[in-house]
């Protein structure tokens, strides 16, 4: 109320409760409901939304089915930070690393706070044959960072705490085992980088991981102990560079600039109906 805002943009779904409030109140902001998911849930969905952006025409399309208008709906793909854009010098920054650049390499994400089986992966990924390298990511879960680090591993390994060069990782990746949350999926993919899939919480990460491995661009198992004989089966096979070319094809790296545009775009057309 303070700020009077013309627009905004909201990237979580808890907002849109309060801003339809403000609509009642006759303090109505332009509002943008910017998805995060590859499927839109209900609470995404709300009257004081003025436009919707979301990752996919598919998106668009079950919103649509809901009762959204679809003029209203723009498939712009999820905004990402600009470090993805940037040209990344790979044999520096695997160097820098102290890894190889002969190597396959595969980074392992635990998430922000280290809450996934990340253990578990590394010691089943030590039954690979293959000759690889991997970097781990423990988020900010310290006590994991120091139990990894502290372990002897067949393939050489790097062990990181939390992380802000997100885009230099994924740079040097050939394959990324994570869990495919919105965002992490959609910088993978505008890298043009293949997933491999771990235990995808039911609700949004199942319905990204659907929609990945539709579109070939992600291998999944349910199981942890099937992992070393899928790694083993992908690592330098065809089928990994054809996951790399469809994650490459879906990648929507310019999706923040395409969501200004929408958003510009749209609420011009209003002023000058207002006019």
């Amino acid at each position: 109320k303070q700020f009077q805002p013309d627009v905004v943009l909201c990237t979580h779904y808890a907002p849109l409760e309060m801003l339809g409030k403000l609509k009642e109140n006759n303090c109505p902001p332009f509002t943008v409901s910017v998805v995060t998911d590859f499927e839109a849930h209900a609470l995404w969905m709300h009257s004081c939304v003025d436009v919707y952006c979301v990752a996919t025409e598919e998106t668009k399309a079950r919103l649509v089915a809901r009762g959204a208008a679809k003029e209203d709906v723009a498939a712009t793909g999820i905004p990402i930070s600009a470090k993805f854009l940037a040209k990344m010098d790979a044999r520096g920054i695997l160097k820098n690393l102290e890894l190889r650049d002969d190597l396959p390499t595969l980074l392992v994400l635990g998430g922000g706070f280290g809450m996934g089986p990340v253990e578990e992966i590394l010691t089943e990924l030590d039954k690979v044959e293959r000759q690889f390298q991997t970097i781990v990511v423990a988020g900010r879960n310290e006590k994991l960072q120091r139990k990894l680090a502290a372990q002897d591993y067949k393939h050489p390994t790097r062990v990181l705490g939390f992380c802000t060069n997100m885009h230099e990782l994924m740079s040097v990746a050939d394959l990324i085992v994570t869990k495919p949350g919105g965002l992490t999926s959609s910088e993978a993919l505008a890298m043009g980088k293949p997933m491999f899939i771990l235990n995808p919480i039911p609700g949004q990460e199942a319905a990204n991981s659907d929609f990945l491995l539709e579109h070939g661009a992600a291998a999944k198992v349910n199981r942890i102990e099937d992992l070393p004989y899928r790694v083993e089966q992908l690592l330098g096979s065809k089928k990994l560079s054809a996951m790399g070319k469809a994650a490459k094809a879906l990648g929507r790296p310019n999706a923040a600039k395409e969501i200004c545009r929408q958003v510009v775009r749209r609420v011009e057309r209003e002023a000058g109906l207002a006019k």
